[in-house]
C-alpha cells in the first residue's frame, strides 16, 4: 500500500503535475484530491488542497483564461464547435465568464465546421456528390455531436463544391 500524503509530499506532486501538464485550476484540484483518496493524509490538520492550488495560480503556474484560450483554439482548429469546447473547458473547471470570453466568433465557427467537414469528407469534400438522405442525416448527426449548430452545419453540407463552402466560411459575419 502506497505510503499516505503530507504537505511537502502533496506540494511536489502538484509541481511535478504542473510542469508535465497544461492545466487548470480545476483540473490540478480534481488530481490532487483523487491522490489524496487514493493514498491518504498522513499531515495535520485538512489537505491545503486550496492553499496549493492558490499558490500555483499566485506563482503563474497555472492561467484559467490562459489555459481556456489554448484549449479553444486547438479544439476549433480540429473541428470542433461551440458546444463541445464549452463543454471541454467546464469539465476542465473553467468559470462560465471565462468559457464566455473564448467563445468562438462566427468567422471561427464556420471555419470550424469546414474544418470538420474536409477532415470526415463530408458535404462537397465526399468526393462524388451524394443525394443519399441518410448519408446526409450520419453527417449531420455527427457534426451536431462535434458541438456545431444547425446553421453552419447546413452551410457547409449544401456547399455544391468544396470552393463553394471555403467561400461560404470565408464570407462569414461575425455576429454571434
Amino acid at each position: 500500500m502506497p505510503t499516505p500524503l503530507d504537505r511537502p509530499r502533496l506540494e511536489e506532486m502538484a509541481l511535478a503535475y504542473v510542469a508535465r501538464f497544461a492545466t487548470s485550476a480545476g483540473k490540478l484540484e480534481r488530481y490532487l484530491i483523487r491522490k489524496l483518496r487514493e493514498r491518504g493524509w498522513d499531515g495535520e490538520g485538512a489537505p491545503p488542497v486550496e492553499a496549493i492550488i492558490a499558490r500555483h495560480v499566485e506563482l503563474g503556474y497555472i492561467d484559467d483564461a490562459g489555459f481556456a484560450r489554448a484549449r479553444a483554439g486547438s479544439l476549433l482548429r480540429r473541428g470542433y464547435g461551440p458546444r463541445r469546447i464549452g463543454q471541454a473547458l467546464g469539465e476542465a473547471g473553467i468559470a462560465e465568464p471565462i468559457r464566455q470570453d473564448v467563445r468562438p466568433d462566427g468567422a471561427a465557427r464556420r471555419q470550424a465546421a469546414l474544418a470538420l467537414a474536409r477532415k470526415r469528407r463530408f458535404g462537397p469534400f465526399g468526393g462524388k456528390p451524394s443525394t443519399d438522405p441518410a448519408l446526409r442525416q450520419k453527417q449531420i448527426a455527427a457534426m451536431l455531436r462535434a458541438g456545431h449548430m444547425l446553421a453552419e452545419i447546413r452551410g457547409v453540407l449544401d456547399a455544391p463544391s468544396p470552393a463553394a463552402a471555403e467561400g461560404w466560411a470565408a464570407d462569414a459575419d461575425d455576429d454571434d
